[in-house]
């Protein structure tokens, strides 16, 4: 025994004899609580026996016969390992005709003359020894009956002799004999059945179940089907099963039967039992088997009816039941289930324990689950009686946990099947007994997944281009990603090119050998995502090669050709080229194309010509380098088998007519000395054809041709092996003249004031003298129906195509005088002119006044003058004026309206408001309405008797005090805005010149109440019509071209001594206190305005 262990050593290496200690041993472990067993342990001596001594004389056998060979392997323990070897060691070859039974016979099924030899040796290796023991080599010598009668003669009677022929006969099995046979295995073990079979030809063997299937699952093959193995056996295995030998003659059939039987296995074993005092529990022991097996109990390794009597404790078969357990009645309770196969044994131990609840479980241990996956909470204590478990959440009341999504186990741990982020927090488990209670923190943290946001696609690249795939993820920030990139399951190649990023996997200048597929693996502490795509590598194909001729004729060969790779992308044609190298040397020509999958074209070819071929392999990425040209193949000269195309005739002169044609090119010729017969007859009249032969041109002018007249011309090809086709005749016409008639009765009818509608009647065709092309009307503007001078317009020209008789002339001058005639013309040019034909335009609308301005403005009265339209388009029949005030926000006033008289060139307003804006409308009419409308602004003088009364209040001593008591309150004011300007309020105004001696003040503004500051505003707008200067002129340059000719074209009035007006202007929409924000003191005159 080793010492403070229960493992019993024995030495043999000594003198000891192993066979002394051969035997059954069991192990006893004794304590104060109680004994325990072991199962029984049977030690047994490996052993290797040798083979006996045997003689084996020769197997001499017909060609065609079975024969057996028998091992007989020295039983050992365990049992040894067959098989069989010749003298060099080597293993027989095996197959349906020869093969080893379970046994370690070998069986043939029909010998033939090649499995005559001496050395068939059967060996058996021991496992456990590591040795290996050779039977006696025995000798099988086959012969067939030729080899019998003719060489045994001298050694054999006649009775010894062959007769007949090597016969073929039906199947009939070696192993197992008779037709059924029967065999038991153990449930779990493996069952393996065999069926051998013999006959000619091999027989072949195939298994079924009776009134059943095969397990699928667990049956397997061996030794070519005559072995079928089943594994981990059970019940439902039972029944039985056919093998069949089958062969052309017949088949044979053997019915195993399988009984399993069972050696006892565990339905419930007994468990520790952990018990208080005056608690009461039970043990099970619950065990099946086939036979049913039978239990006995043991207490402490005793049988159970020869310890102590215990009213407390109940024997009833299978179970023991404890009732009101006392303190050290604690003892190991043995379970022994045995039947005619086997036993099982099981030590329980019964401890009666008073012990509070004691955590097992390590405090504030820290679960992590990725959202959506199952959190286990665990809480594992220790106490007796057996503590009641109940799980409490942070921030969830003083409520236990219960019910959904809670599930809560024996073992006291918590599961959440499907946790989320809500499920995060602090858990706190409470094992409570009634000898106390004991506690414990774990915290639980629900991640989010990890994500591929966007898998990488696939992926086709040409060889030598670069490639991205890309692979963005989303994971919990507080884990830690790692990105792995794997090519087909294995890592990425060791190479330069391959750049892994955070989210992409980049290969530069791709090789073919980088194609594959490609996964990109998001690892995290706690899961991990994954994704991949297939990256094809791809490039133009390889040229083809060997390329053949053959069915050659004179006008077609068969070409065949070898394609070369196509670098993973199909070839989806094939393009066929030719050189001719008698008449166009060095020049390839496309011949014809064939689909990627055939390798042959049947190629039409023509006489006279000298080729050689090559092709070139399309695919997707583009065309292969052409392949090495096919020999030269001339094909014979023959006459031309079409003519020229596109023959058609055109005279250019009134006395010719030439005719053209497509050249035949050098292919088409089909032979040497190639000419064109060119043919011509006037068409309708009664006359042989005119003939003339060319070579090397593509026309023909034929001369003394009547104007245009309907001709017939042909071009026929010849070569010096003949003439081509009869060609069709082409209808052609001789040169076209002028024409020599114009058109008469042109009529004009005036729709409106732009447009007009010209009738005529056509000329004669045969007047034309050609293509009649059609009709062009020319006309002009004579001058304006308002004044007789003669006005005139270059002349315009509308062109109507074909036989027209009408068109329409848009786009007139109103109230015009025009004349119009018209011509005929075809493809030489125009004819004579029709007589001019005169009409004039209805009125329309006139255009804008030529001008319009404003002059002498007064307090209460605007002057405007105005210039006629230079476009009056009619007899004016008045004008329209309308106008409305402005003030200085630009809102518009009430729109007056004024109609003056055709004749008059200036009108004035009379009582207008002083120092108002004004703004007109201005335009002219006709009986047929208003033309468009100017526009002006003009703004009245400013009341200078106003101005001169309110400085003389200005000079009264009362008027004088009140101003000083302003002024002073103003100063305060300022101070006052002084101190919150330094407090970060409003920058000071800007002062007004010193400079300035215009004794002019300025007003203040009542909409806005400003005292006249500078405006610091970025948005300096002219202000249209500003405030006339106080002496009620208006300051004008002696340009007539004035400002107040152009409504928007001012920037601003000037005062007398040249200073803008606007600089000083106010902003709109200020707060009390930016009203009394200004640099210096009002002056008195202001202060008056301000209450006027």
């Amino acid at each position: 025994m080793k010492p403070h262990s229960g493992t019993l050593v024995i030495d043999i290496s000594g003198s000891g004899k192993a066979e002394a200690y051969e035997g059954v041993y069991q192990c006893t472990a004794h304590n104060e609580h109680g004994t325990a067993v072991s199962n029984n342990i049977v030690v047994r001596q490996s052993r290797s026996p040798l083979w006996s001594k045997e003689s084996n004389p020769p197997f001499v056998v017909q060609e065609g016969a079975s024969l057996v060979l028998k091992c007989r392997p020295p039983a050992g323990l365990p049992p040894p390992v067959i098989f069989w070897m010749d003298n060099n060691f080597q293993r027989l070859s095996l197959s349906r005709r020869v093969s080893q039974g379970l046994n370690g016979d070998l069986y043939f099924s029909n010998v033939e003359v090649s499995d005559s030899r001496s050395d068939y040796i059967c060996y058996a290796r021991f496992p456990r020894t590591q040795t290996i023991q050779q039977k006696q080599p025995i000798t099988v010598r086959v012969v067939n009956m030729d080899a019998i009668n003719e060489t045994w003669p001298g050694f054999l009677n006649e009775t010894d002799f062959f007769d007949g022929q090597t016969e073929e006969r039906r199947p009939s099995f070696q192993v197992p004999s008779g037709p059924s046979s029967s065999m038991m295995v153990l449930r779990g073990q493996l069952l393996e059945m065999e069926c051998i079979a013999e006959g000619l030809p091999t027989p072949e063997i195939t298994w079924s179940k009776v009134s059943g299937e095969l397990p699928s699952n667990r049956a397997t093959y061996l030794n070519f089907h005559k072995t079928l193995r089943i594994a981990a056996v059970t019940e439902a295995d039972s029944g039985q099963y056919r093998c069949t030998a089958k062969n052309t003659l017949g088949s044979i059939h053997h019915v195993i039967t399988v009984t399993v039987k069972a050696a006892p296995y565990w339905i419930e074993a007994p468990q520790n039992l952990v018990l208080a005092p005056r608690e009461k529990g039970q043990l099970i022991c619950r065990a099946s088997g086939n036979p049913k097996p039978s239990v006995s109990w043991f207490m402490d390794g005793l049988p159970i009816h020869n310890a102590p009597e215990d009213s407390r404790r109940k024997v009833e078969g299978d179970t023991i039941m404890f009732e009101d357990v006392v303190s050290g009645s604690s003892a190991v309770y043995q379970c022994n289930a045995s039947n005619e196969h086997g036993y099982l044994l099981a030590n329980a131990f019964v401890n009666v324990l008073s012990e509070p609840p004691r955590m097992l479980t390590p405090p504030n241990k820290v679960y992590q689950v990725i959202m959506n996956q199952r959190a286990a909470l665990e809480c594992y204590s220790f106490g007796s009686p057996i503590p009641k478990i109940t799980w409490f959440k942070e921030n969830h009341t003083n409520a236990a946990l219960e019910g959904d999504p809670y599930i809560f186990y024996d073992n006291g741990t918590l599961v959440i099947p499907v946790a989320q982020a809500t499920n995060s927090g602090k858990y706190t488990c409470v094992a409570l007994n009634m000898l106390g209670k004991s506690d414990n923190h774990v915290h639980l943290e629900v991640k989010e997944p990890t994500r591929i946001l966007k898998q990488p696609e696939y992926k086709v690249v040409q060889r030598n281009r670069d490639v991205v795939f890309e692979c963005p993820v989303k994971h919990d920030p507080s884990l830690i990603p790692t990105m792995i990139w794997l090519k087909d399951n294995g890592e990425l190649p060791d190479d330069e090119r391959f750049v892994v990023d955070s989210d992409s996997l980049t290969i530069t200048e791709v090789t073919e050998s980088d194609a594959g597929t490609y996964t990109c693996i998001m690892n995290t502490t706690l899961d991990q995502d994954s994704a991949s795509a297939d990256l094809r590598v791809v490039e133009q194909p390889d040229p083809p090669s060997d390329l053949e001729l053959t069915d050659q004729k004179p006008r077609s060969v068969q070409l065949t050709w070898i394609p070369g790779d196509d670098h993973n992308s199909p070839i989806k044609r094939f393009l066929i080229q030719y050189e001719d190298s008698l008449h166009d040397h060095g020049s390839w020509h496309n011949l014809t194309e064939v689909p990627g999958t055939r390798t042959t074209a049947h190629l039409k070819l023509s006489p006279f010509v000298h080729y050689k071929f090559r092709v070139m392999a399309l695919n997707d990425v583009g065309y292969s380098l052409p392949s090495p040209s096919s020999r030269h193949y001339k094909t014979r000269a023959a006459a031309p088998d079409e003519n020229p195309t596109g023959v058609e005739g055109l005279g250019t002169q009134p006395d010719n007519l030439v005719i053209h044609w497509k050249p035949l090119t050098g292919l088409q010729s089909n032979g040497p000395g190639l000419q064109y017969v060119v043919y011509w007859r006037q068409k309708y009249v009664d006359e042989d054809w005119h003939s003339v032969k060319v070579a090397n041109v593509s026309k023909f002018t034929v001369q003394g041709t009547p104007t245009f007249t309907p001709y017939e011309v042909k071009v026929q090809a010849v070569n010096e092996h003949g003439s081509g086709p009869e060609p069709p005749p082409v209808t052609a016409y001789s040169g076209e003249d002028l024409p020599k008639a114009a058109p008469h009765n042109v009529q004009v009818q005036v729709i409106n004031s732009t447009l007009a509608h010209v009738h005529w009647e056509p000329v004669s065709l045969s007047s034309v003298r050609g293509h009649l092309k059609g009709y062009k009307v020319y006309y002009s503007r004579k001058g304006s129906l308002h004044n007789h001078s003669p006005h005139h317009s270059e002349q315009q020209v509308l062109t109507f195509s074909g036989n027209r008789t009408h068109g329409k002339l848009p786009g007139l001058h109103p109230f015009s005088r025009y004349a119009l005639n018209v011509r005929v013309y075809n493809g030489r040019g125009e004819g004579p002119a029709s007589s001019d034909e005169d009409f004039a335009t209805q009125e329309g609308v006139p255009g804008h006044p030529a001008f319009l301005r404003v002059v002498n403005p007064s307090l209460d009265s605007l002057t405007l003058e105005w210039g006629p339209p230079h476009d009056r388009n009619g007899r004016l029949t008045g004008y329209t004026l309308k106008y409305q005030p402005v003030n200085n926000s630009n809102e518009l006033g009430p729109l007056k309206e004024v109609t003056v008289a055709a004749n008059e060139t200036s009108f004035t307003l009379p009582n207008l408001k002083y120092s108002t804006r004004y703004k007109f409308y201005f335009n002219a009419k006709t009986q047929k309405g208003p033309g468009p409308t100017i526009t002006q602004e003009a703004v009245t003088v400013i009341d200078e008797a106003m101005a001169s009364r309110q400085v003389d209040i200005a000079t009264q001593g009362w008027f004088i005090g009140l101003m000083c008591a302003i002024a002073l309150l103003i100063l305060v004011l300022l101070i006052v805005c002084f101190i919150k300007r330094n407090k970060g309020g409003k920058y000071p105004v800007k002062e007004k010149e010193d400079a300035h001696a215009d004794p002019e003040i300025q007003p203040m503004k009542d909409e806005d109440c400003t005292f006249g500051e500078y405006s610091d505003n970025e948005d300096h707008k002219p202000l249209k019509g500003s405030r006339t200067p106080s002496n009620g002129t208006v300051k004008r340059d002696d340009s007539d071209d004035s400002l107040v000719d152009y409504g928007d074209g001012g920037d601003g009035q000037f005062n007398e001594d040249g200073s803008f007006i606007g600089q000083y202007s106010g902003r709109k929409e200020r707060d009390t206190a930016e009203c009394i924000e200004s640099s210096e003191a009002p002056s008195p005159v202001n202060a008056m305005n301000s209450f006027v």
